[in-house]
């Protein structure tokens, strides 16, 4: 048990769960206008600030010491992503639960999924430091740009789409998968 301890404090845990809950705690107190309806921005905004939170945990302070500890990282490491994603749905799906309606379960899924996945894909790509730059540029992108009608708007914009759109389910699939294996595979970069 004590290992875990230290893996969550080395991985900024405790750090990004209070930004975590000081972003849940924000969007609960500001959605109390009693509307019903979902607003799936506002639910991606709090699933993208869930897992560029937690992004910060994707690399150790010892780049070096991760590559050559004597234990498995790339169980650890696909745990760590996976774990990511159903924290960000959680606290999305606590929200909703406590009155706040932003969207719906198969959209919370598919996009802290994704989002975990784009993350992991940054770590590897861009280093732990910068992981966020991934999930928070295709967010801004999904919702400052327009997208081109049919598939190549449903692609780009996927995390947007309602749920039974065939190409945005299929890019945040893939999107995770990529991602867990990349960062699985090859840690983050230096």
């Amino acid at each position: 048990m004590r290992w875990l301890v230290l893996y969550a404090r080395s991985r900024q845990v405790p750090a990004s769960s209070a930004a975590v809950a000081f972003v849940a705690l924000a969007v609960l107190v500001l959605s109390r206008d009693g509307a019903d309806s979902a607003n799936l921005g506002i639910a991606v905004l709090v699933l993208t600030a869930s897992v560029t939170a937690a992004s910060v945990g994707l690399g150790g302070r010892d780049a070096v010491l991760e590559r050559t500890a004597a234990i498995r990282w790339v169980p650890r490491r696909a745990a760590h992503t996976v774990l990511i994603g159903v924290v960000a749905g959680a606290v999305l799906s606590a929200l909703q639960a406590a009155g706040a309606g932003l969207a719906p379960t198969e959209v919370v899924v598919r996009d802290s999924a994704g989002l975990a996945g784009l993350a992991a894909l940054g770590a590897a790509l861009c280093g732990a430091q910068l992981a966020w730059t991934l999930p928070t540029g295709w967010f801004a992108l999904s919702l400052l740009v327009s997208p081109p009608r049919g598939t190549m708007g449903e692609v780009l914009n996927w995390m947007v789409f309602p749920p039974g759109t065939a190409a945005s389910n299929a890019t945040a699939w893939a999107l995770a998968a990529a991602g867990t294996v990349a960062y699985a595979l090859a840690g983050p970069r230096r």
